[in-house]
């Protein structure tokens, strides 16, 4: 069966089953009858092909198109499954992407020209909040490195050299990693080495001991205990509760270009992230979905654990997260801070990513459409919030609300030299 067919059974499975389905779905955002847009608010394209990489957080792209959420809004997504982080950002660079699930770092650093093409970006929402990790393997657990301390007082021996991977350079899962890291005194740049490998393929090499740990997102955290190759030494919502992760990126060429489409992809993905994050049957039921060959393609249970917030570690201990993978949470998820984008650039700073001055918030004004997103969330009736910045605390005690951006990055005592 082709991954084109297996998606189409799997939709057809899905709308089967819609009557016992509960939140948006009772509403009838199953099987929307008529098209929202029309006139001058109509959809420039008719069509739009969004990138995705195999990961939990795909969830809300995945449903929007699974439910008819997007023909709704006066569209179709046609989804494309991508290889690696790298793909997806040249894709949409040279236009086979019009938007893509993408971390949010990613987005940031091609709109700074690091590490690769330059070109002016823009963010449209964010998917999601927390439910990435960071996963050492069985021999650092053998070695009795079992959490951040531990690992430290490992790595300080200096017995070896010590490798850990990431999914993309200025990406998401590079700064949860080296803040984690940097927490309990290790360098980054300098006590241990760092190599890129694209999420699905963490398992395989963590496997055949390519690394010593790495940090990606869901669904392969879980999947390295169950594959029993790995060990869970924290989660991502460990290190900042509630943090961004994933958004829906785009050009800002796109945006200028395709306004009305560019909202009505919002519309169609925020309703989605209502209804996943609606009840635990709907959590459920977008587990089985995205399990299958067309989308994250692992075993169901791998996927519905986390996403329910039943977690293990791999070491014997299980928990219920409260702070597991959210996806609306009563609006507060998908609104674009202009806070979250600046904290990106810190650490882009802080790395020696950047070199020279920074307008931290006149670049996150210009990437972070919260104009776009502010006229969704009306049509959809998703709530706002008060302020475009918020403030965290993070792991090391250092509270972040984007007032003082050049002076939060400047203040950490590791960093690039």
């Amino acid at each position: 069966m082709t991954e084109k067919s297996d998606a189409n059974f799997d939709r057809r499975k899905f709308l089967k089953a819609g009557a016992a389905m509960t939140g948006a779905a009772a509403a009838g955002a199953l099987l929307p009858q008529s098209v929202w847009a029309a006139g001058s608010d109509k959809p420039e394209l008719a069509e739009v092909t969004i990138g995705f990489i195999a990961l939990t957080d795909c969830a809300s792209v995945v449903m929007a198109s699974v439910m008819g959420l997007d023909k709704k809004y006066g569209i179709k997504f046609n989804l494309s499954k991508e290889a690696s982080w790298a793909g997806v950002r040249d894709k949409l660079v040279n236009g086979e992407l019009h938007a893509a699930h993408v971390l949010y770092g990613l987005v940031y650093g091609v709109n700074m020209g690091i590490g690769g093409p330059k070109k002016d970006m823009a963010i449209l929402m964010t998917l999601n909040n927390n439910g990435q990790a960071i996963t050492l393997s069985n021999d650092m657990r053998d070695k009795g490195a079992i959490d951040g301390p531990a690992l430290a007082k490992l790595i300080a021996k200096k017995g070896k050299e010590y490798t850990f991977a990431q999914t993309f350079p200025t990406g998401t899962h590079a700064m949860w990693l080296y803040y984690w890291l940097a927490t309990y005194g290790v360098n980054p740049l300098t006590d241990v080495k760092t190599i890129v490998v694209p999420p699905p393929q963490m398992v395989a090499n963590m496997r055949v001991g390519n690394m010593d740990g790495c940090s990606v997102g869901e669904p392969w955290n879980q999947r390295a205990i169950i594959d029993k190759v790995g060990f869970t030494a924290t989660t991502s919502q460990d290190i900042w509760p509630d943090h961004p992760e994933k958004v829906l990126g785009t050009t800002a060429d796109f945006v200028a270009k395709y306004p009305n489409t560019a909202r009505a992809m919002i519309c169609a993905i925020l309703e989605a992230s209502m209804w996943i994050d609606a009840s635990a049957v709907n959590r459920s039921k977008t587990a089985e979905t995205i399990a299958a060959k067309a989308y994250v393609n692992t075993d169901i249970d791998v996927i519905r654990s986390r996403m329910i917030g039943q977690y293990e570690n791999g070491l014997g201990k299980s928990w219920s997260e409260k702070n597991y993978m959210k996806f609306y949470n009563d609006g507060a998820v998908n609104f674009p801070y202009l806070s979250d984008g600046m904290w990106f650039l810190t650490q882009h700073k802080r790395w020696g990513l950047l070199k020279g001055e920074v307008d931290y918030a006149g670049v996150a004004k210009k990437i972070n459409r919260i104009d776009l997103y502010k006229q969704a969330a009306a049509i959809v009736k998703a709530p706002l919030p008060k302020s475009d910045l918020r403030t965290s605390k993070l792991i090391d005690g250092t509270v972040w609300d984007g007032k003082d951006p050049a002076h939060y990055a400047a203040g950490f005592k590791i960093k690039a030299a």
